[in-house]
């Protein structure tokens, strides 16, 4: 009896002992490159999830307590993203709903996203998340508009 067979192709390969398949050749070492990547990427998201103020230029400002606790049905909105200021001619508030322009292309805001507590700083902020799918709105404060 021989232990090899034919493949259907041109080449012969070894048949498998009892039967069991052959573990992958980069099994034993692809198992802790898997593992490594997995912490890195994991290491990478924690770091990208702490506090937006890397450098500290905001940590000694009178409104610094506010805007971190400000929150739209969507979360928190310093948490996961970076807060910027919109001029009054990129936002626009149309039959009770606002959209805002973002990368020169107009976005909804979602209802839940609009924070409804008076805005302490004046200025129209939204705070976007961009994605692979796009821009989603975390959070949209308006301004005076004037």
């Amino acid at each position: 009896m021989t232990d090899w067979i034919d493949s259907g192709r041109t080449m012969v390969r070894r048949h498998f002992a009892r039967g069991l398949p052959l573990r992958n050749r980069t099994g034993p070492v692809m198992t802790p490159l898997k593992l490594a990547l997995a912490v890195s990427l994991s290491v990478a998201a924690i770091s990208f999830a702490q506090a937006r103020d890397p450098d500290g230029r905001y940590a000694n400002s009178p409104l610094k307590q506010w805007f971190d606790s400000l929150r739209s049905g969507k979360g928190p909105c310093c948490s996961d993203a970076d807060g910027s200021a919109v001029s009054d001619v990129d936002w626009e508030s149309r039959d009770g709903h606002y959209r805002v322009r973002l990368d020169d292309k107009w976005w909804d805001v979602p209802d839940e996203a609009v924070i409804t507590e008076p805005n302490r700083v004046g200025r129209t902020m939204v705070w976007p998340i961009r994605g692979y799918q796009g821009i989603t709105i975390r959070c949209f404060m308006p301004g005076s508009m004037t």
